[in-house]
């Protein structure tokens, strides 16, 4: 299978897609006008190109409305990332042809310069668990790929090279160098700063939305359980 990552944006739900067909026409025509229903139609078809017959999307894959999904959601979602067989990666604010391989605070103001997508703390593990990242700019055209753009990549994140070609295992981190990759990066809500970092550092536990900065209290706790790495507090 294929999976998406991307910048949310207006999307559409899980509730939305089961109802589609019971859905009013009117209502319809609203859905199909959001940016997130045109990102679905453009991932499945550069999906369906690529010869895969499943696509994944957090949006509308994930029953929200259900506390025991969504957290079976998160806490699995590195592996599903790590699994697929190719990440589709939308930047939506990337209007040309190639990779933005210079930092453009005049573009990229609100963002150190780079892509939005670069700064959101979920982007993280999509980017480092994949085997393959295919990048797209903002009109679905192809930019480069992780592979090929890692010494670019490397810059803007922080991230070693031989993590973005190979991945984490079999390489030698400490837990700060992890959490330094995400320092700079943001979430809509507190808790998913924690949240988002769980698959990185291979542990699980329940989500708490409401719980605030415990969340990251939480996560150290569970790193300390499987690591005698002090490098954590640091952190």
């Amino acid at each position: 299978y294929a999976i998406l990552s991307h910048r949310w944006g207006v999307e559409v739900t899980y509730e939305e897609m089961i109802g589609w067909m019971k859905m009013e026409e009117r209502k319809r025509d609203e859905v199909r006008e959001r940016s997130g229903y045109q990102k679905i139609i453009k991932s499945c078809e550069k999906a369906k190109e690529d010869g895969y017959k499943w696509l994944w999307i957090d949006t509308c894959c994930i029953d929200k409305r259900s506390s025991a999904e969504l957290s079976e959601a998160i806490n699995a979602m590195y592996r599903w990332y790590q699994n697929a067989q190719v990440c589709y990666a939308y930047l939506n604010d990337v209007d040309e042809s190639v990779f933005p391989t210079e930092r453009d605070h005049s573009k990229f103001g609100q963002s150190n310069g780079s892509p939005e997508w670069f700064m959101r703390g979920w982007t993280l593990q999509e980017l480092i668990a994949p085997k393959r990242v295919e990048f797209f700019n903002k009109d679905w055209m192809p930019i480069g790929n992780k592979r090929r753009l890692a010494p670019t990549l490397r810059g803007i994140t922080g991230i070693p090279r031989e993590v973005l070609t190979n991945g984490m295992i079999g390489q030698r981190l400490s837990v700060a160098q992890i959490m330094s990759w995400a320092a700079g990066r943001k979430t809509k809500r507190v808790e998913d700063r924690a949240y988002s970092l769980m698959g990185l550092f291979g542990v699980t536990m329940p989500m708490v939305y409401g719980e605030g900065k415990n969340a990251f209290r939480r996560l150290q706790l569970e790193i300390i359980k499987e690591t005698s790495d002090h490098s954590i507090f640091a952190w």
